[in-house]
């Protein structure tokens, strides 16, 4: 007796909103008392026939017995996963082994009922994911444990749903009209969607990009560096391999499936088109939204998942992804939360803290790692990812994540070095190499900020907004181009005025740095980007991201002079013609435009980086905003960028010309930046941004719908947004942020109004490059 107590299961007591209290108790007493805790709700689904699988719970169950029920479905033991507890109860109870892949999360439900005569309470948190399969499982080939399952049979799930909603006392009841039903609607929506209708949609939404043709002149450079530009560009190829990874880890052979079917019919052609747009199943111009789902996704073939049968050559599912777009990315398990992270952060040394926050590593669990190597039949000897903490989760650096590729791109980025004829770009490029496969990219970035080549190369993990939990991790990206040697020497002017910037910023002088560094800026025609380059097109950079480096060496910015104009011309212009009061449209000027998207990124550089916290601890303002760090960095240097350019008016060192043209470019321009959606890190700061200086009454909207400029009001509401910002940043203010975000970061009727107009006259919302000159120099 006193071992069946031993070795009673534990779970998690939850709060009723569901968070983790730190207490565990055995699987009897929370039923006995009603706690709360968590399950997960495994659905087996067959496309072909449109069934569910369903299991009869064992006759000496203490719940439900000899009811029909869920495929799989079972209690998460405290400290367990959701995800792997989903593949091991299917394993278990009916002997099918799936790779994580293979399980679609669709949502959590509160289940609560009383049974037994009062004896148990259930008050549960369920995790429901689906696996779809192309067709039935054979029956025979699966193997029940008899302990909890006593038959299995596939019911058409209109008929099930039916059953369920007359309280059929053969099946575990389930509430269709409530939390559950979703998983019917989802089925539902998914299978009986008109086709031409969604033709019509992805159609509609293809048209929001300009297909512009981006080139550059090439005749400048040497045989050599046109050799060295080919492995570059091989190079490239590679990042945006590693970036389909990083967004979603079935998203590969998601992008293989589309691409090979992509000629089967006209809806499988748009599928395509506009995958290749967003490198994922989600549109960055639609808040994410899915416009793909997993019946769209590739067919996986396991012959050894189940049981051999004979005549049936084995298992065949659909790579699944979620139709929320992960906030984790593929950085994070998918099923971790943020006190998971930060309690096991809490547990290890300085230098373990700093791998979990690196720009540089994913995280993994444990659990996971010794499930895949069960499964697989192979013992792993998994010391090095056990190390340093009692919790499941372990860092890995990128240079072992990605290893295969980056050691391609590594050998290709130093047989570029070698033919290089400038010694910076070899620098560079050796370094480079070189920190794909150590993980140190400190001296990279540095030969990166260096840079003096005609051929301009920026190469690696940079950004990290894919990272919407925290803001941690980079994702890998390319943009080569040709230098303009004319523009870069016109906009030297902002690098060379960096520090006197930083002593004039309208926020407290105690929170100003003494030691700021000119941002070199190099303006260039860009001829390929890859990677992180989904969606909206940017017109200019400033990196690297790296706070040590910022500090130590300042940053570098570099604008893509060809893209800006290909915006201008398509996208900014149009929307002035049909959202510019009349009287103001000709102050919308392509000079205005581009001046303030420099004076932007040479913003990114001043301003609160590495922050003193009002407990006197040292840290960064990226650690300590988390994930709406992106959103006011952006809003920052948008607003910032605005003011400096005042600034500089002020002191002689631009046009005056400029003062009226610059505001109303900015109106215009925060319409074409809102479109990019609300839940986008440019979206956001622009909404905040416009909704601030619309307040102010600095922004008019006008009785014709139209929008002005106040121009006696716009300067003090300039100033007085970016000192709250500012200030926010420098307090490392987390709490204000997200206050300040929530007030102002709103689809308020103004801008409502402003879209609308756009939507009506079909002005596209960015462009889709393609790169002529390097189609040519690849043949």
């Amino acid at each position: 007796m006193a071992e069946s107590v031993v070795q009673e299961e534990h779970l998690d007591v939850l709060t009723m909103t569901g968070q983790k209290t730190g207490i565990t108790k055995p699987r009897s007493e929370v039923h006995r008392v009603g706690d709360y805790h968590r399950t997960v709700n495994a659905w087996i689904f067959a496309e072909s026939t449109q069934e569910l699988l369903l299991q009869r719970r064992a006759d000496f169950k203490d719940s439900w017995p000899g009811m029909w029920d869920i495929s799989s479905a079972g209690h998460i033991s405290a400290g367990d996963s959701s995800l792997i507890s989903a593949q091991r109860e299917l394993q278990e109870e009916l002997g099918i082994n799936l790779p994580k892949d293979a399980f679609e999360f669709l949502f959590t439900f509160v289940q609560q009922n009383v049974i037994n005569d009062g004896k148990f309470i259930n008050n549960e948190f369920a995790d429901v994911y689906l696996v779809t399969t192309l067709n039935p499982i054979p029956l025979e080939a699966f193997t029940l444990q008899q302990t909890e399952v006593s038959a299995v049979k596939y019911i058409a799930y209109e008929e099930y749903k039916n059953l369920l909603a007359k309280d059929d006392p053969s099946f575990v009841p389930y509430d269709v009209n409530g939390g559950y039903g979703q998983l019917f609607n989802i089925i539902s929506q998914r299978y009986k969607e008109n086709t031409m209708e969604r033709s019509l949609t992805l159609q509609k939404q293809l048209r929001r990009y300009a297909h512009v043709s981006l080139n550059a002149e090439l005749a400048g450079l040497s045989d050599a560096d046109k050799e060295a530009l080919v492995l570059v560009i091989k190079a490239a190829t590679v990042m945006d391999e590693i970036f389909y990874l990083q967004v979603w880890y079935s998203n590969p052979v998601l992008r293989d499936w589309l691409k090979e079917h992509a000629d089967a019919s006209e809806l499988d052609k748009l599928k395509w088109m506009y995958y290749l747009i967003n490198k994922s199943p989600w549109s960055s111009l639609d808040e994410n939204e899915a416009f793909l789902t997993t019946a769209d996704s590739a067919v996986k073939l396991l012959p050894d998942a189940t049981k051999p049968v004979n005549g049936w050559k084995g298992l065949e599912y659909k790579a699944s992804f979620p139709l929320p777009k992960p906030p984790g990315a593929n950085f994070y398990p998918p099923d971790m939360d943020k006190m998971e992270f930060e309690l096991w952060k809490s547990s290890l040394t300085e230098k373990q803290q700093e791998d979990a926050t690196s720009f540089f590593t994913v995280i993994k669990r444990r659990s996971e790692f010794n499930l895949d190597s069960s499964l697989s039949g192979h013992i792993v000897d998994a010391t090095n990812h056990s190390v340093g903490s009692i919790y499941d989760l372990y860092s890995v650096p990128y240079s072992e994540e990605y290893n295969s590729y980056l050691t391609r791109a590594s050998e290709l980025l130093h047989k570029a070095g070698d033919m290089a004829s400038s010694p910076s770009l070899k620098r560079l490029l050796h370094s480079k190499a070189d920190a794909f496969l150590s993980n140190n990219y400190y001296d990279s970035d540095i030969a990166w900020i260096e840079l003096d080549s005609e051929l301009d190369v920026t190469i690696g993990p940079y950004e990290t907004y894919e990272d919407a939990i925290f803001g941690y991790k980079a994702t890998f990206e390319a943009f080569i181009g040709i230098r303009d040697d004319k523009a870069t020497a016109q906009v030297k002017l902002f690098g060379d005025n960096l520090q006197v910037l930083e002593q004039n910023l309208p926020m407290d002088n105690a929170y100003k740095s003494k030691d700021v560094i000119a941002a070199p800026i190099r303006v260039i025609q860009l001829i390929y980007n890859s990677g992180d380059v989904k969606g909206p097109q940017t017109v200019a950079f400033n990196l690297p991201n790296d706070e040590r480096i910022v500090k130590d060496r300042g940053t570098s910015m570099v604008m893509l002079k060809n893209v800006s104009e290909a915006k201008f011309k398509n996208i900014l212009r149009p929307i002035a013609d049909v959202c510019i009061r009349k009287e103001q449209q000709e102050l919308v000027d392509f000079d205005s435009f581009f001046t303030h998207n420099i004076c932007h990124e040479c913003c990114h550089g001043i301003g609160p980086h590495s922050i003193t916290l009002p407990d006197g601890r040292q840290s960064t303002v990226r650690l300590e905003l988390q994930e709406l760090h992106s959103a006011m960095e952006e809003a920052k240097a948008d607003i910032v960028g605005l003011w400096a350019l005042k600034f500089l008016i002020g002191r002689d060192l631009l046009p005056k010309s400029l003062v009226k043209s610059m505001y109303v470019s900015f109106l215009a321009g925060c319409f074409r930046s809102v479109r990019f959606g609300l839940e986008e890190s440019h979206g956001k700061g622009q909404a905040l941004q416009f909704n601030w200086l619309f307040e102010k009454e600095a922004f008019i909207l006008n009785s014709d719908d139209t929008f002005s400029v106040d121009f006696d009001k716009v300067e003090g509401a300039v100033e007085s947004l970016s000192t709250e910002i500012l200030t926010i940043q420098a307090r490392g203010d987390k709490e204000a942020a997200s206050l300040l975000l929530q007030k102002y970061c709103t689809m308020t009727q103004p801008l409502k109004v402003a879209l609308q107009k756009l939507e009506n006259v079909q002005v596209p919302v960015d462009i889709a490059p393609t790169f002529t000159a390097v189609n040519k120099l690849m043949q």
